[in-house]
């Protein structure tokens, strides 16, 4: 009888659960369906066939390749460059932070067309820096020097943003204890410092990579859309749309599957170090 009076109270609070639980699960699915749904009818639609035939095609592979190629740029540039100015945010208080901080969040709530214009007005032919530029021989706009920048441009705060968030939860006596025992500023960075922050700063990195690779409206505007030179993945769906899609809907497929694979492999890699 005794095991019986302390059976019921728990098959109660299992049933509790499962209601709640099934209350959240109902709460969950119109998220769901919004997330889901287009991936799911985006997959239905593809034709293995198609996709192995328009992958022999050369314009497809160009697109693929340039995309990848300059995004990984775009991350190495981004990673070099942004990482000190994440620090920066992160451990330093100075007139205008608050300024600075609000200009690194502004290229991630600008339209891709205000991007792609003002870079084209920095960097053009005619632009600000366009002459100066133009004397050295260099031309920046509609090269794939040009997709690069509007990648980066769009891109790099994501990884600011995430690396300075790390770098704010490290503790701060591990890198104080580092430097009472005789380590430089240097080496509590590098050795203590960027160990610690590494997943804020691959999480960051991905982020970069996923919104470079997936950039269009800076690029077209400031690099253009040509063929072999500047057309990358989401210029070729864009024209592949209008002209062809099937051409589209593989390119779309490419950019669905890698993208997916490398944040399942980079959430796999921090669940097992965990």
């Amino acid at each position: 009888m005794a095991e019986r009076s302390l059976a019921r109270p728990q098959v109660a609070m299992v049933k509790v659960r499962r209601r709640r639980a099934a209350g959240l699960l109902l709460l969950c699915i119109p998220a769901l369906l919004v997330l889901c749904v287009p991936l799911v009818a985006l997959i239905l639609r593809l034709d293995m066939l198609q996709i192995v035939s328009h992958l022999r095609e050369p314009s497809v592979m160009q697109a693929v390749t340039l995309s990848l190629t300059t995004s990984g740029i775009t991350v190495l540039i981004g990673v070099a460059i942004g990482t000190p100015l994440a620090y920066l945010l992160a451990r330093r208080r100075f007139p205008g932070r608050r300024t600075l901080d609000t200009l690194m969040d502004l290229p991630m709530v600008l339209p891709p067309s205000v991007a792609g214009i003002a870079l084209l007005l920095a960097f053009g032919r005619r632009g600000l820096f366009g002459p100066p530029l133009e004397a050295l021989g260099l031309h920046i706009a509609f090269t794939q020097v040009a997709v690069v920048m509007a990648q980066l441009f769009v891109a790099l705060p994501l990884y600011i943003k995430t690396a300075s968030a790390g770098f704010v939860e490290i503790d701060r006596d591990l890198e104080q204890a580092a430097a009472v025992d005789g380590a430089g500023p240097g080496h509590v960075f590098w050795l203590i410092t960027l160990p610690l922050s590494r997943t804020a700063l691959i999480t960051g990195a991905v982020l970069m990579w996923a919104r470079a690779l997936g950039e269009f409206g800076a690029t077209i505007i400031f690099a253009g859309n040509f063929p072999g030179r500047t057309q990358t993945m989401p210029l070729a769906i864009y024209i592949g749309f209008e002209l062809d899609l099937s051409v589209a809907l593989t390119l779309s497929a490419i950019l669905l599957v890698i993208s997916f694979g490398v944040l399942f492999v980079v959430k796999g890699i921090f669940h097992r170090s965990v």
